[in-house]
């Protein structure tokens, strides 16, 4: 299962910070097989047109915690995907809701 939090990387605990950005290398090798990712789309826990801003910033959190980075990723090429998934945005508030729901270390970062 592929998610994107969309969450300040600071606030994240380590297993959903690690997670996300193993998620973001996943999502752009699924782009580059051109496999479909309509129900991520549909369920909203994709966006696809920030998955490298969002990877970098998952990335500068790592290395402020110390914790090695070494998995660069590229711009992926998403012209097969329908429009609305390209544009697909996460609600960043009820998103945060939800990973607080779940995870009680990331509750008590914010």
């Amino acid at each position: 299962m592929m998610r994107m939090w969309m969450t300040n990387p600071s606030t994240m605990c380590r297993k959903h910070l690690l997670g996300e950005h193993v998620e973001c290398h996943m999502l752009v090798g699924a782009l580059a097989r051109k496999k479909s990712i309509a129900g991520y789309i549909k369920r909203h826990q994709l966006e696809p047109k920030s998955v490298l801003v969002r990877h970098n910033a998952l990335a500068d959190e790592m290395k402020k915690r110390g914790y090695a980075h070494k998995s660069p990723l590229t711009s992926p090429d998403m012209s097969y995907l329908p429009k609305q998934a390209q544009e697909e945005e996460i609600n960043v508030f009820k998103s945060t809701l939800e990973l607080h729901n779940r995870c009680f270390r990331c509750k008590q970062f914010t």
